[in-house]
């Protein structure tokens, strides 16, 4: 099941909704590994025909599902990272109207919102659902690193190694969530991480 019910928490923290599908000049989807299913579930011939589908993989088997679906045009890369290029092309190239469907992880859809508003694309043109991984785009407030696919608490910074608490406060600037040193007053008195949502 790639769904996932989020428990409540702070006001930060984003509430992602549910894909619909909507009429207009084009549609831009932009998803990784488990958000191809909430593209499935809003496909149609017509919406379709006027799709650009942008698709992270992360190591999944989606891409023929989504390649059948016949949408007007069709990517497929590794990573975000390798994505970046061609998503920012194609929301600088975007007409008035363009709808933004974003799926999949909370960093994807974070990162994805962020150059999508950038270029102008106004809010309430930009829908999300989350599907798949509940791992995190954790900023060590420290250090100002990012780590991606934070899935215990407390984890260990990739950039400086401090040990950091994984809080619920979000940054949309950042598309992260922040990490804030968790033995700082006790040095190595650091708790057993455990799941984030456990």
């Amino acid at each position: 099941m790639s769904k996932f019910e989020f428990p409540p928490s702070i006001g930060s923290r984003p509430i992602w909704g549910t894909l619909a599908p909507r009429t207009g000049p084009a549609h831009l989807f932009i998803a990784d590994a488990e958000g191809a299913e909430a593209i499935v579930d809003v496909a149609t011939p017509d919406l379709m025909a006027a799709a650009h589908i942008i698709f992270i993989s992360r190591g999944s088997d989606y891409a023929d599902t989504l390649r059948a679906l016949a949408p007007a045009q069709f990517y497929e890369g590794p990573s975000y990272e390798a994505a970046l290029f061609r998503i920012k092309r194609v929301l600088s190239d975007a007409k008035m109207g363009v709808q933004v469907y974003l799926s999949g992880t909370e960093s994807l859809m974070g990162q994805a919102m962020n150059e999508a508003t950038s270029a102008g694309v106004p809010a309430a043109a930009i829908q999300t659902e989350h599907r798949g991984s509940t791992a995190r785009r954790m900023q060590c407030v420290h250090c100002k690193g990012f780590t991606e696919d934070v899935e215990m608490d407390p984890f260990q910074c990739s950039h400086c190694g401090l040990n950091l608490f994984v809080r619920d406060h979000y940054s949309r600037r950042l598309a992260a969530y922040q990490g804030v040193c968790v033995d700082a007053e006790d040095p190595g008195n650091v708790p057993t991480p455990k799941g984030i949502y456990e």
